[in-house]
């Protein structure tokens, strides 16, 4: 419990604060316990930093499992199935997105991409790689014009749409003129980015 308590709190803390400006001090406060507990579990700060990579990734696994292995193996789905597996990854990543609880990440995640540390590693080689290489070995069969880079960068593209719905929320808000996104602008929301990626994804090679 306090294990998972600390993770908890550490995430939102680095998230907010980096990890020079977060303090464990103030980090075993918040979780309920003592200073002691951060050395006896991570072995300082560094470890506790690193160990919320770990966890951010291990949620996002957790979160888009099903997705994985609904895509199963592009090379071995017809041209149709490709595309709606991909559709399937992007709109799971999106509801990923609108999740609560990935507000607590995305602040954490954003920091380690524009100064990446050991801890982007952890993240990329954790969660991000396995999400991103299925998709665009979907890519890969829905565009068959598309070579391999374009493939690569259509696939980041498409899960940018996403992404824009965590770390850029507040841009989100103020565009459609609401105050949060309830259900029914989330469902609107996802709808759209089905219909933007399937665009992409079934554009008719020449």
């Amino acid at each position: 419990m306090t294990y998972d308590r600390l993770l908890e709190i550490a995430t939102e803390h680095f998230g907010a604060k980096g990890f020079e400006g977060a303090s464990t001090r103030k980090i075993a406060a918040d979780s309920g316990t003592a200073m002691s507990s951060i050395t006896y579990h991570f072995g300082g700060k560094e470890g506790l930093y690193l160990a919320v990579a770990d966890h951010i990734a291990a949620r996002i696994a957790e979160r888009q499992a099903s997705a994985l292995v609904a895509a199963k193996s592009g090379a071995k789905l017809t041209r149709d199935q490709a595309i709606e597996a991909a559709l399937a990854m992007v709109e799971s990543f999106g509801r990923m997105m609108l999740a609560p609880e990935s507000a607590a990440w995305s602040t954490f995640i954003v920091r380690e991409q524009q100064a990446p540390t050991a801890a982007f590693e952890r993240l990329y080689d954790g969660a991000m790689r396995a999400v991103v290489e299925r998709l665009v070995a979907l890519i890969a069969v829905a565009r068959p014009d598309l070579d391999a880079q374009a493939a690569r960068m259509t696939g980041i593209l498409l899960y940018g749409q996403a992404l824009i719905l965590c770390v850029g929320h507040a841009a989100v808000c103020r565009v459609l003129e609401v105050e949060s996104l309830d259900a029914g602008m989330q469902s609107a929301l996802l709808a759209r980015l089905r219909a933007t990626s399937l665009c992409v994804l079934s554009e008719k090679p020449e």
